[in-house]
């Protein structure tokens, strides 16, 4: 199986990809890492009947998308440093305007990657075992005593568990105030809302997602966005710090299986008058949920307590390994 080869230097990426990922309806997109076929692609396609369809399917094995979901995990290309391939359980590279989603067991590490400083990951996370369990991001800010997402901070849902924990972070450029864009919001800046135009709406991608998992809209709730980060000023108005750049990284392990739901569309504070975002990288792959002897267990009393409501949940599920 041939892959693309890994970005370069993440300057140069960065620089090269933009002139892409500027959506304005004049480059075709992909929504969930599928694309949309121009009439020249279309042209060279075979399928006036069923048997030239299906050769001409069978043809195009082996090619590849540049944002796909690699099956095995393991093919990808871009596998983290100090991780064998063979430990993946998750690659994909999710499109500017795309979604993603999966359920990860307990103890998994996930990694965002931000190869050209343009991605915005809005993440919602759920309990995959009672999905009425989900991210609450006034927890997560309020039980911490930090408003600010980086390395050591747990997600917290409204039961008071810790859903992930942020164990890893070379951006620390976050946003656990704003959430994603709606539908009306995306119309009125960009013209148009719906997953498969050229400016999705996160809230729409996000119910997407959530739908493949048996959810609805009720069941999506305000999330954390990663890369694009948002600071409270002195007066108490938001202010937009943007990215920290190419080349970045955020990890999450999983406390306990969770459904994990996300959008990669551009931030609503974003100045920028065009539908600006770039590619985001995903790999997860088996690691260890924060124990009692993590500095990150024992970092704050109230830390303490919900870890170890998670795991007096886990245990009575026979699900704490």
């Amino acid at each position: 199986m041939r892959h693309r080869q890994p970005f370069g230097n993440p300057h140069e990426t960065s620089r090269a990809l933009n002139s892409t990922y500027h959506l304005k309806g004049k480059v075709r997109r992909l929504a969930g890492g599928k694309a949309r076929m121009t009439s020249t692609e279309r042209a060279s396609h075979f399928t006036q009947s069923v048997g030239a369809a299906r050769t001409d399917a069978r043809s195009r094995e082996g090619s590849q998308s540049e944002f796909q979901v690699y099956v095995p995990a393991s093919t990808s290309p871009y596998v983290p440093h100090g991780v064998r391939a063979q430990q993946l359980t998750w690659s994909e590279i999710v499109a500017p305007g795309g979604y993603a989603h999966r359920v990860l067991a307990r103890g998994t590490r996930l990694r965002f990657d931000d190869p050209t400083g343009d991605a915005c990951a809005h993440v919602v996370l759920l309990n995959a075992f009672e999905p009425t369990e989900r991210l609450n991001v006034a927890d997560t800010q309020k039980i911490p005593w930090q408003a600010y997402v980086t390395t050591g901070h747990p997600l917290l849902s409204g039961d008071g568990r810790v859903l992930a924990t942020v164990v890893e972070d070379s951006s620390a450029h976050h946003d656990a105030f704003c959430g994603t864009t709606t539908a009306t919001f995306t119309t009125a800046k960009y013209g148009a809302h719906r997953p498969e135009s050229a400016s999705p709406a996160g809230q729409d991608l996000l119910a997407l997602a959530a739908a493949k998992h048996g959810l609805t809209r009720r069941d999506v709730p305000p999330g954390v966005s990663f890369f694009q980060g948002v600071r409270v000023g002195g007066d108490g108005e938001l202010q937009f710090r943007g990215s920290a750049g190419a080349g970045t990284h955020v990890d999450l392990v999983a406390e306990m299986p969770v459904i994990v739901l996300l959008a990669n569309v551009p931030h609503p504070l974003d100045p920028r008058p065009d539908f600006v975002v770039g590619p985001l990288r995903i790999h997860a792959w088996s690691d260890t949920a924060t124990g009692p002897d993590s500095a990150f267990w024992a970092a704050t009393p109230e830390r303490t307590r919900a870890y170890e409501n998670t795991l007096d949940y886990l245990i009575a599920r026979g699900a704490a390994a």
